[in-house]
């Protein structure tokens, strides 16, 4: 979707921030590895379970799949972003995100929409790195925090993750992309299986369906409620791998991230982070989110991958401090 950021706020660059850290001015972001520290005032939309349903590609109107590649990973289906655009009138939408995001030609609302809809470039960065690693996730806990379209945790799913569960802020984002995308990939892997094999194409989706749901599960809402609603749960599950991208823009949400990071992830567990150096007009950066870490002695930061092409772009990892 062609949008662009919905902020009047002067271009800052990371020498503006650093000076303003030094004199005092700026919002000192300080946190410690507790739920005392999980406060987030600009962003509060309650945790819900999604259940979807068990063929919701038949209740999708007007859709049209496109095929992403990226080197010698599975190929990823995703729902086109044009058509989505331009049938998004006829959608359900719970969040009434669809239409603001198009009157106010606008990828991100600050507290309403957090930019969900579109596939940004760090997530590309982030597949091509896990291609150039060739990193599988057989037996892995896998959480896509911040999902949007979910190709991170698909492709989890693809490469052998027994569990994957999808975050975004937004409940339409899970509704009409998310699960239609994880749905789509299955049915995908699903009529390759039967093609040498059974005519009961029908009967083996159902199936799939189902044991697609033991698999995954689709969570909406902020990540101060998303990291309660789990910690309640009857298992409370640790992540081996948690994938984020694109999540850093805003330092007012530093400390609900990084609460979901010590909440949730395995004590040998990983986070892989794919964030631009800095976002103009938003504020936050990789520059920044690194001082909030080193703060708080909780993680260690290493640099996996730089792109250099147009604004600088970085994948990290993030592992517990030994």
């Amino acid at each position: 979707m062609a949008f662009t950021f919905n902020f009047d706020i002067p271009l800052q660059t990371e020498e503006t921030n650093d000076k303003e850290n030094k004199d005092g001015n700026a919002k000192d972001v300080d946190l410690k590895c507790s739920d005392a520290s999980a406060t987030d005032p600009t962003k509060t939309k309650n945790a819900i379970e999604h259940e979807p349903l068990l063929d919701p590609l038949s209740h999708i109107e007007n859709w049209v799949p496109e095929i992403i590649t990226v080197g010698a990973l599975p190929p990823l289906l995703c729902l086109n972003e044009s058509v989505f655009e331009k049938t998004a009138p006829e959608r359900e939408d719970s969040d009434e995100i669809l239409a603001k995001t198009l009157n106010q030609n606008s990828d991100l609302i600050t507290g309403v929409y957090e930019g969900g809809l579109k596939i940004w470039e760090c997530t590309y960065d982030l597949l091509e790195y896990i291609d150039d690693e060739g990193e599988t996730f057989t037996g892995k806990r896998v959480l896509d925090l911040g999902c949007g379209a979910g190709l991170l945790g698909i492709l989890a799913l693809k490469r052998g993750a027994i569990k994957v569960d999808f975050q975004d802020y937004n409940s339409t984002v899970i509704e009409q992309l998310t699960v239609p995308n994880v749905f789509l990939n299955c049915e995908d892997d699903d009529e390759t299986e039967e093609q040498n094999s059974s005519p009961l194409s029908k009967r083996k989706a159902l199936n799939t369906s189902h044991k697609l749901l033991d698999h995954c599960g689709f969570f909406s809402g902020d990540w101060n409620s998303f990291l309660t609603l789990m910690r309640n749960k009857t298992s409370s599950p640790k992540y081996d791998i948690i994938f984020t991208s694109e999540t850093i823009y805003n330092t007012d949400y530093y400390s609900s991230l990084h609460s979901v990071f010590c909440g949730l992830l395995a004590e040998d567990g990983i986070v892989y982070l794919a964030t631009k150096s800095h976002y103009f007009g938003v504020g936050g950066g990789l520059h920044l989110f690194e001082k909030f870490v080193e703060q708080n002695k909780v993680f260690q930061t290493k640099y996996l991958k730089d792109v250099k092409q147009g604004l600088k772009r970085h994948v990290v990892s993030l592992t517990f401090k030994k």
